[in-house]
């Protein structure tokens, strides 16, 4: 949320209030003084005070969701089930979202927040933050494919993506298993990459999203809030 408004929360009510506050310099995060009231803040991540007294506030959620194959990434949807169905109705929220998306045949980590401004934060090229996929497709590749990938494919219409790293874990004729990590989420990218090495994806599952790892202790379609060491790498996300 924006300083402000927790600012509001506690008391003071009023624009000018709050703008008295931060100009006396009542106000501090991690030990710093503040005075911009529109920074993107979380009590629960980190240490902000209002004239030396600690404030509190859980209002914001952060899950992660083991995503299970036929859910679709959205709020709604008129045909499949979506990733928020998943939930308990006592941890849902007003304003609620996932952070990126993955297909309605994907599975793997996903992020769900109502700290609207820290999703835009991770998801911004700016911050090229890694994700990385295990892959299943249909051909043998070798080298040539590594290769590729480590100087961004280039696809039919002209674009081309930033580097990614492939690694191939099996092969054998008409299958390989490999993991890949990229630094950008363009729609269906991993799909397309490997269309551009002659072969087609069969089963994608994400692993890792920026300092987070999928909990393999959570089955498909269970989710849990982050733990607190985990809110702590959310940090360089917020202002």
């Amino acid at each position: 949320m924006r300083l402000y408004k927790l600012l509001n929360k506690h008391h003071l009510t009023t624009k000018k209030a709050v703008k008295a506050a931060l100009k006396q310099g009542l106000v501090s995060i991690d030990g710093q003084v503040v005075t911009n009231p529109q920074l993107n803040v979380d009590p629960q991540i980190q240490d902000i005070q209002l004239n030396g007294k600690k404030l509190e506030d859980s209002s914001q959620v952060y899950y992660i969701l083991h995503k299970p194959k036929g859910y679709v990434t959205a709020v709604s949807d008129s045909k499949l089930p979506t990733v928020f169905d998943l939930l308990r109705p006592e941890d849902r929220r007003v304003g609620l979202y996932h952070i990126g998306r993955l297909d309605a045949s994907t599975e793997g980590l996903l992020l769900l927040t109502n700290n609207g401004p820290l999703s835009l934060r991770l998801l911004h090229p700016d911050h090229h933050v890694p994700k990385t996929y295990l892959v299943e497709v249909n051909a043998r590749l070798d080298w040539r494919a590594i290769d590729r990938f480590s100087q961004g494919i280039r696809f039919r219409d002209g674009s081309k993506c930033k580097p990614a790293l492939l690694t191939l874990l099996e092969d054998r004729p008409g299958y390989t298993r490999a993991q890949v990590t990229l630094s950008e989420g363009k729609f269906h990218q991993v799909k397309k990459m490997f269309l551009a090495v002659g072969a087609k994806v069969i089963y994608l599952k994400r692993l890792r999203f920026g300092p987070f790892t999928l909990d393999e202790t959570l089955l498909p379609g269970q989710y849990r809030p982050l733990s607190s060491q985990e809110l702590v790498a959310l940090k360089p996300f917020l202002d």
